[in-house]
Parts: C-alpha cells; structure tokens; sequence
C-alpha cells in the first residue's frame, strides 16, 4: 500500500474582490495587507493626583517628633525627677499637724492645785477650701471671716488676711475652750444641712477644723500670781514658776501626719504619729492658806494706806522654804488683758530699795560677832551727830539719851548705830571694810538663789566706792538697796543659829511617770556664830516687848516675838530722786525656838501713818498669827529676857 496521499481538490469559493488597479499583488512571503482602520472615538481627559509619598513622610517626622517629646519627657518625670515629683505629691496629700503636749500641773506643797490644764481647741482653717473653685463664690474668705470675727473675738479684716494665704494648713486662734469649737461646729453643721436643700446657700466654714489643745487655767485668780507667772498665746511661760520652769512643765510636743482629701482625713491611707511626752507638775513650798492671809492683808494695807504697793513674804527658818510671797497690787494670770502692767511681775523680787532701819540688825550682829560691844554696852546718844559733810539725827527730836546697845536697837536710833559700827575698825576706812564684809555674808548684793526670772541683786558697792556720807548712812540701812526676799533671809538668818539657808520655791517635780524628784538642797553659810544670833534675837524682843520699842503693834498674845520696824527715805523709780517712804517690819516666832519669819513692805504711804511700825507692825502680826496656827506652831512657855534698853550714867 502506497504513503502517499491523493491531491487535495480545490473546491471554489467566493469570488474575491477585484484589486484595485495599481495595487501590487502581494507574492509568496509579502506581508499581508493592512486593513483599513474605523476611526476612534476621542477618550476623556484624566486628572492625575500628585505622589502622596512627601506628604506622608512629613506626618510621620511630625508623629515621630510628638512621640520622642513624650518620651523623653516621660522618662524625666519617671526616672531624672521623680523623687521631685513624689515629694510634692506626697506633700499635697499628707498633712502634717503638732500634738501640743499637756503641761504639767503647779500645786502648792499640800498638793492643792494653783495652775493647771483644761481641754482647749486651736481653731484651725484650710485656705484652699475658701477659693472660687471650692465655694463658687468669689467673697468666701469674707463671708467666713464675718461669721468667725464675734465668736473668736478677733478683727474681721485680720481674719481675712489668714484664709487668703497660701498653704493648706493655718491657725486662726489657740487655746479656745470646747464652748468655742462647739459653737463654731454647730454653726459650720447648720450652714451645711442647709445647703443640701438650698444650692444657693454657700458652706463658708467648710474649710474651718480644730486641733485638740489645752489652756492654763489658775483656779484662785490672782493668789500667787507673782510666783506663778502666765503663759503666752505661743504657750511658753510668760513670767514666774512658769517661765522659770517651762522646760520641765511643758514637755515635748508630738506630731502627727496623715492623708487628707478635701480638708478631711483619709482614714484607709494611714498616717504616722508621734505621741506628745506630757510635762512634769511642780510642787511648789508654798502653803496656799498662808499665801491667802498675807495677800489679803498686804492687799487691804495697801489700799487704806493708799500706796504704790506692798509685799509679804513667810518663811521657814529651820529650811529656807517661802510658804508665802504675796504683792499688792496683783494680776489674774487667768485674764491679762484686765492686768495693770505695772503689776506684772513679782515685785518682791524685782523692786530694789532702801531698807532702813530693819538694816540695823546686820550692824548690830557685825558689832556683837567682832566683840566690840555687847547689849549691855553703854551708848550717849546726842540729838545730832556732825559726820562727814552731814549733821546726822534720829527720827524724832530728843535730848541726849543714854542707851545701851540693846536700846539702840529698841528705839531704832541712827545716831547710836553709826557709833556702834565707828567702833569695828581704828579708821573709819577698816570700820567700812568690816561692816561690808558682813554685808555680803547676809546676802547683800548677790542673787538670792531663787534663780527668779527678773530678780534684782540689790546696790552694795564696795567699801572704797562709799561717799563721805555713804560711811554713816549704810549702817542704818540708807545707801544701799535690796529687795523683800534679801530682807526676809537677813531674819531668818539670825533665826537659824546665824546660818543663811539659800531661799527656796520648789520642792521637787513630778514626772509622767509619777516618780517624785525633790529638789536639790539649797546651799548653806555660816554668817555669824549661834551665840551672836541668839543674843540678837534677845535684843530683837525689845523692840517688841519693851515699851520704849518701835515696833509694840507686832506683840502677839502667848509668843515671844522678835522683831524691827524700818522707815526709809525712798527713791522714787521714776525721778530717781527721794519721794516718800518705804515702811516695813521684820521678824521671826518664838524668838527663843524660831519657826517662821515674816517681812512686810510698804511703798509711798500716802494716807495715815508711814511709819514701819504702824503699818506694817499689824500686817506682821496678822500673817504670823495666822501662820503659827496652821503650821501648829505651840507657844514656848518661857519668859523673855527683857535686856535693859536705857542705863543710869
């Protein structure tokens, strides 16, 4: 069978168009013809957007810049300062308040209460809380300043100016009884019940708190109050026991700190406390009863006397305790707006003055302890003595006296004391020298030992400073000045056997914890020998007992009774010049078994009498009487020794 195919016949189709003339029949491999193009219809017109790449890379740089602000401000605040930033905060949300500290009780030395402590607010306020922002008024301040001004007492503008300040925490007023806090409190509720029902009522005390505090309190007004002092608004001691002894009565203050929110504290955020340490209470030598009789007795001399003033002072001459230090007149610590400030103080303590006669008895024991006389010793007294540059006389006129050394004493003679006291040295310069030096054993010139705040040392200058006239009159007690407490101790000396015991105020203290802490033991000196004081206690009763004494208005019924009347030029502080008198009397009981001593002065008597014996004399015999008996203090039984005041020549 034969591969190959048979031919393909044609088969006809249809008849192709005739080529138009010219056109070149395309041969084997020519490129076919191109077909006519049907003419297109026109596109529309595109608007092309410009590349959105720029734009998105500026947004980026911008987020990216923004993103890098924010971190490495973050980073700042959490890690370069936050312990800035926490202590601020911190210093926002915590409050930090004092606990004020009890101060301790002053009593006297049977334990009776003479200042003491009563619960008392510090009105306090939050400045912030009286803003627009908090009351949405813009006179929140004033409207709060309007309602606290009449109950706290205080000016309104002074007010304002406290809630405008800045800070969170301001006091308003200190140590205000509950009865104030109570009123603010029940107010302050009243505005806020009523602002529940009516939105225009505006809570203007939102912003007022208190802190639990104490006020002093002086439950016998003006008794002691020389010895007690006050306490000032800042609660330190202001003057007396008080200032003296703020250190041991005020304690130590604690503190508290917690979070608050809105002026209020938040008691699920806890809080840090340091509890107050409560003062010590002081005892006190005093003995109130006492304290009592000598202040209404000075008091009532003092106005019928109408005098500047006056002071008493009892002692104990066995042991150097005050049981009494009364001024007229006084002050009541519990009120100092009342107070006279020319009475502030204690001018027992604080006046310094020329004593006078009561002076003599230090003369005299200087004389006795040197041997150069006795009581019995024989004196001419002339009406005038020539000394110096001054004619010197007694108090009253005389004619010539003969006296022994004991009625020189008795009848208070300047004239006799200025020979006695000749006789202590050859010259009157080594006379001077000896006398001075028993001066300043008895005290004279130097601090008591009270350590009082304000308490003056007196003017003894020294022997060769004395003027011409100075070498007669500091024998009697003029030229030389001292205060009551310095004049009471040179008695109570010669009572004590001739040993000065320091004077003392306090007992002891007692602490928190109850323990009781006596006082350190005063300091003691022997001035003159027990046979010289004893011998002027003898000679002291003449002036008492004898009726050629001065001071016979002391005599007491059933005790023997030692004592000197005095009456000296005074200075006036004002002028510096002499103005009046300052009357006084001295004294101890039983003179023969001594127990207490009394010291009364009286300043610039202006009615009646201004002699010592006749003002101060009975003051003296009122507070010892009445001393004696509270201290159950017995009469002796023996008889005074009644030592010859006069001789025959």
């Amino acid at each position: 069978m034969s591969d190959r195919q048979p031919p393909r016949r044609r088969v006809p189709g249809p008849a192709r168009p005739a080529r138009p003339a010219g056109r070149r029949q395309p041969g084997p491999g020519a490129r076919p013809a191109r077909r006519p193009t049907a003419p297109r219809p026109a596109a529309p017109r595109v608007i092309r957007l410009g590349s959105p790449r720029p734009r998105l890379r500026m947004v980026s740089l911008a987020l990216t810049l923004v993103l890098i602000a924010f971190v490495v401000r973050l980073l700042q605040v959490q890690a370069v300062d936050a312990s800035t930033y926490a202590a601020k905060a911190e210093q926002n949300r915590y409050v930090g308040q004092v606990l004020t500290a009890e101060r301790g009780e002053i009593a006297d030395r049977s334990g009776v209460a003479l200042a003491t402590s009563e619960d008392a607010y510090d009105i306090t306020a939050d400045p912030t809380m009286f803003t627009r922002d908090q009351l949405k008024v813009d006179d929140g301040p004033q409207q709060a300043a309007a309602l606290l001004a009449p109950i706290l007492g205080q000016d309104q503008d002074t007010l304002v100016k406290k809630l405008e300040t800045n800070g969170r925490y301001i006091r308003l007023a200190v140590r205000r009884t509950p009865q104030v806090w109570k009123q603010i409190k029940d107010l302050k509720s009243a505005l806020a019940t009523k602002a529940e029902t009516d939105p225009s009522t505006v809570n203007a005390l939102a912003g007022v708190f208190s802190v639990p505090s104490s006020k002093r309190v002086y439950p016998n007004g003006e008794l002691a109050a020389g010895i007690l002092g006050w306490v000032n608004d800042a609660g330190k001691g202001g003057g007396g026991i008080e200032q003296q002894l703020n250190g041991v009565l005020a304690g130590k203050d604690g503190k508290i700190r917690y979070a608050q929110s809105g002026g209020r504290q938040v008691p699920t955020a806890g809080s840090t406390e340091t509890p107050a340490v409560p003062g010590s209470d002081v005892e006190l030598t005093i003995d109130r009863d006492i304290q009592w009789a000598a202040q209404n007795a000075i008091t009532e001399q003092v106005a019928k006397s109408k005098a500047d003033r006056g002071y008493v002072i009892v002692q104990d001459t066995r042991t150097g305790e005050i049981l009494a230090m009364a001024n007229s007149p006084g002050f009541d610590p519990n009120d100092l707006s009342q107070a006279d400030s020319a009475a502030l103080g204690n001018a027992a303590l604080q006046d310094a003055y020329e004593p006078g006669s009561t002076a003599k008895i230090m003369s005299m024991a200087a004389v006795l302890q040197e041997n150069v006389a006795t009581p019995l010793t024989h004196v001419v007294v002339p009406n005038r003595l020539h000394r110096g540059d001054r004619l010197f006389k007694d108090d009253i006129d005389h004619p010539t006296w003969n006296l022994t050394l004991n009625g020189v004493l008795a009848k208070s003679s300047n004239i006799g004391t200025i020979l006695a006291t000749g006789q202590l040295g050859k010259t009157q310069k080594q006379a001077n020298q000896v006398l001075y030096s028993y001066l300043r054993k008895f005290g004279l010139g130097s601090a008591s030992g009270l350590g009082f705040p304000g308490e003056t040392d007196g003017i003894l200058a020294a022997p060769d400073k004395w003027s011409t006239s100075q070498q007669y009159t500091i024998p009697f007690g003029q030229g030389v000045s001292l205060n009551a407490m310095q004049a009471a101790s040179v008695y109570s000396t010669i009572a004590n056997g001739g040993v000065r015991t320091e004077p003392t105020l306090v007992r002891g203290t007692k602490g928190p914890d109850g323990r009781f802490t006596p006082a350190p033991k005063p300091k003691k000196t022997r001035v003159v020998s027990a046979k010289t004081a004893k011998t002027l206690a003898r000679m002291l009763e003449s002036v008492v007992d004898d009726v050629e004494g001065t001071g016979t208005k002391a005599r007491i019924p059933g005790y023997r009774v030692a004592g000197k009347t005095g009456t000296a030029n005074r200075v006036d502080p004002a002028t510096g010049k002499y103005h009046g008198y300052t009357s006084s009397f001295a004294g101890f009981a039983p003179a023969d078994k001594p127990r207490v001593t009394v010291y009364c002065a009286i300043q610039n008597a202006t009615s009646g009498s201004y002699f010592g014996g006749q003002i101060c004399g009975p003051i003296y015999k009122q507070v010892m009487e009445f001393a004696l008996k509270t201290l159950q203090v017995p009469p002796t039984g023996a008889k005074a020794a009644n030592l010859p005041v006069a001789f025959t020549p």
